[in-house]
């Protein structure tokens, strides 16, 4: 999920009643709640350096204890900065709330796991086994960003802080912990919108099987989610010889595709693509793709590059690397259909591109409009 739901979920989780476990509670679990994604500093390295090891092992099960006991030890280093300043005048006032360690590690950890549920219930997913798994594992039933659960956990916050205001306007006695309703509230809507979600996606997969999009043997279907609207997902069908696209309304219980427009073929192998396969972007690729598309595309500049200068005879084509996850209609693939033959010019999200220089060699990697040099 994007930070700012990792960031409230954390907040609410503090709020929910840990608060009251120990001082410092919400802080350890708004840090532990975003904590895995630590791992975006690799994407100094380049993108595709990012791309392998973004929900990497930050985003496991035998990480989580690890993380949540270097949370507690950021709030510790904390706490001993603010009770050295100097406008900090009396240590007893700080410390009205007893801390207890063991309650700040134990809400940094469910934070921390709350991360990792959080990112498997999307499409890109993670792999929490890894490495002992290398497997990817994903839900796929609720978007990267979802503006309903936003809602929710803003609404958690605010609301508790604007009843405050009216307090004090008031003259009524300071609240205690104030918003603990609010927080469980919250986080009880998420779970609701998950199986709400959940089953609109079962309906979705059953409608896409029933519907006979192709004449040709299934070998496996996705549907994807979109933000907001729970009514609408992505269908995929793969065959032998390509992939079949649908768009479908849960609420109307409609597919609508077209098999000669929405169908994607199957490129042939080209001595370019093998080359692009074993790059280091290609293997990263590969390995993180769910639904891979890798189409020779001919002389076509990547996004973000500046081309190639070679002396003749040399040639050059491109090879592009997508994931079909996020081929989403409203994108606009340049074709004619939405996702059809358009689609290898199209600037999906996490698209790569790989140059190859008289079909033996990689002269270039691009990932999103930037180059891993």
């Amino acid at each position: 999920m994007d930070p700012v739901t990792h960031l409230l979920t954390g907040a609410c989780i503090g709020r929910a009643g840990l608060n009251r476990r120990t001082a410092y509670a919400t802080l350890a679990a708004v840090l532990a709640a975003d904590a895995p994604d630590i791992d975006v500093l690799w994407g100094i390295a380049g993108p595709v350096a990012g791309l392998q090891h973004h929900r990497g092992i930050t985003h496991t099960l035998i990480a989580a204890p690890v993380m949540a006991l270097a949370v507690t030890g950021a709030v510790w280093l904390l706490r001993r900065g603010w009770s050295a300043l100097p406008w900090v005048k009396s240590r007893q006032r700080m410390d009205q709330q007893p801390v207890n360690w063991l309650w700040i590690y134990l809400t940094a950890l469910i934070a921390d796991l709350s991360h990792l549920l959080l990112d498997w219930t999307n499409n890109y997913g993670l792999r929490p086994f890894f490495p002992f798994n290398k497997h990817w594992y994903s839900g796929d039933f609720v978007f990267i960003a979802e503006p309903v659960i936003w809602g929710l956990l803003t609404a958690a916050m605010v609301f508790p802080w604007l009843l405050s205001l009216a307090d004090t306007e008031v003259g009524a006695r300071r609240v205690k912990f104030r918003g603990r309703g609010w927080a469980i509230f919250a986080l009880s809507g998420m779970v609701v919108v998950w199986c709400w979600r959940w089953a609109e996606h079962a309906q979705a997969r059953t409608l896409v099987e029933n519907a006979a999009l192709t004449s040709a043997p299934v070998r496996r279907i996705a549907v994807e989610p979109y933000p907001a609207n729970p009514y609408r997902w992505h269908a995929l069908v793969e065959t032998d010889a390509a992939w079949q696209t649908a768009e479908v309304d849960t609420f109307r219980g409609t597919v609508a595709s077209d098999e000669k427009i929405d169908s994607i073929e199957k490129p042939p192998s080209t001595p370019a693509i093998e080359i692009a396969r074993r790059s280091e972007l290609g293997q990263v690729y590969l390995d993180w793709a769910q639904w891979p598309l890798v189409r020779d595309v001919g002389r076509v500049h990547a996004p973000g590059s500046p081309g190639l200068a070679l002396a003749p005879p040399q040639m050059w084509t491109t090879v592009q690397f997508s994931d079909l996850r996020f081929a989403y209609s409203y994108l606009n693939f340049g074709g004619t259909g939405g996702n059809s033959l358009g689609y290898e010019l199209a600037r999906s999200p996490l698209t790569g591109w790989v140059y190859v220089v008289d079909g033996r060699e990689e002269a270039g990697e691009f990932l999103d409009g930037r180059e891993q040099k």
